[in-house]
């Protein structure tokens, strides 16, 4: 019989590395190909960075209660993050887009529109794409492209033995407003007639539905005279993140769950869900901040900010990974995060 892999068996990571293992670069100036945010090009005296998402319909995105303009905006965000995440400047995106005969012209219009927002925000160029009939639902693809000084490029691998672990802005406010826009759709097939409740939840649903690129962190990072030993941008979750950094380092590491910045509205939402706001904070995903390891020498110049927070630090080489509880206790890293192919 012949043998068969499930998808959910090994995971988007697994997979792409399964793929992509038996390739070589052909070109020496693909200094980094698959395996970090973004791929990584010699053009000279910088390198340029391009990096590439998806967002399939059903599977990232529910129309249902996702604006379309809103849509637009947050398909450009995700990829300038991953940019921004190789301490990069973000600088021009590709936009290529699937649609079926459902969609009119001003709905497409109203996907641009929200694109046309994101670019004149953070000051990227549209130049190009592609677009083509789909007859399974709406799929968005869209490619960034970025430059950063040679000296100044960060990757997931760089982190030393007690780094300490950063991480900007707050998490687990894009989980729980998906939380809130799936309770809200689902008592709507149930009765159509009841309206959705979402008052005094506006925060997590803006994180959600139109999150925002780390891009003044960077600028910070620059005007601080800070270069981060590896970065990532939290994606599917800080512990998948942080896994990731550990795993490309070759290091342990631990995080304190006291540490873990929480929005009020957040950890109120989460309680009256009965979950545990530190485990969506921990595996929530789509919060699009950074996590970054930086030396302790560097600490006093970040320490004042308001946009960023030491919740850990990376232990000796081939450590264990582990999260300290308020009580003390250690319980081992494990990625709960999004999992493209795991079976619902």
């Amino acid at each position: 019989m012949e043998k068969r892999t499930e998808l959910d068996k090994i995971g988007e990571f697994g997979l792409i590395e399964q793929l992509t293992s038996s390739f070589t670069n052909h070109h020496k100036s693909t200094i980094l190909g698959v395996g970090d945010d973004a791929a990584v090009i010699d053009c000279g005296y910088q390198y340029q960075v391009v990096s590439t998402d998806m967002l399939v319909e059903g599977v990232h995105f529910n129309l249902a209660y996702v604006p379309l303009m809103h849509l637009g905006y947050k398909a450009v965000i995700v990829n300038l993050s991953d940019i921004y995440a190789m301490n990069a400047e973000a600088e021009q995106i590709t936009v290529s887009i699937a649609v079926s005969n459902r969609f009119s012209v001003e709905a497409l219009e109203e996907i641009y529109s929200g694109i046309k927002k994101a670019c004149d925000l953070y000051q990227v160029d549209l130049v190009g794409g592609d677009t083509t009939s789909s007859q399974s639902g709406l799929v968005i693809s869209v490619t960034a492209i970025g430059r950063v000084d040679k000296d100044k490029i960060v990757y997931r691998k760089g982190a030393q033995e007690n780094d300490l672990l950063v991480l900007t802005g707050n998490v687990g406010a894009a989980y729980m407003g998906l939380q809130m826009l799936e309770r809200e759709h689902q008592i709507f097939l149930e009765n159509p007639e009841i309206q959705p409740d979402l008052a005094g939840v506006d925060y997590i649903l803006e994180r959600q539905l139109k999150p925002e690129a780390r891009k003044d962190v960077i600028h910070y990072l620059h005007d601080l005279g800070v270069v981060p030993s590896a970065m990532i941008d939290v994606s599917d979750g800080v512990v998948s993140e942080t896994m990731h950094l550990a795993k490309h380092s070759e290091m342990g590491c631990l995080i304190y769950d006291e540490k873990l910045p929480i929005d009020h509205e957040t950890h109120r939402v989460a309680r009256d869900f009965n979950l545990d706001p530190s485990t969506c904070a921990l595996n929530g995903g789509e919060d699009y901040e950074l996590l970054f390891a930086i030396r302790q020498a560097d600490y006093d110049k970040i320490k004042d900010s308001e946009h960023m927070t030491v919740i850990g630090h990376f232990t000796e080489k081939g450590g264990s990974l582990n999260i300290v509880q308020r009580d003390g206790s250690l319980i081992p890293m494990e990625a709960q995060g999004w999992n493209h192919f795991e079976q619902n």
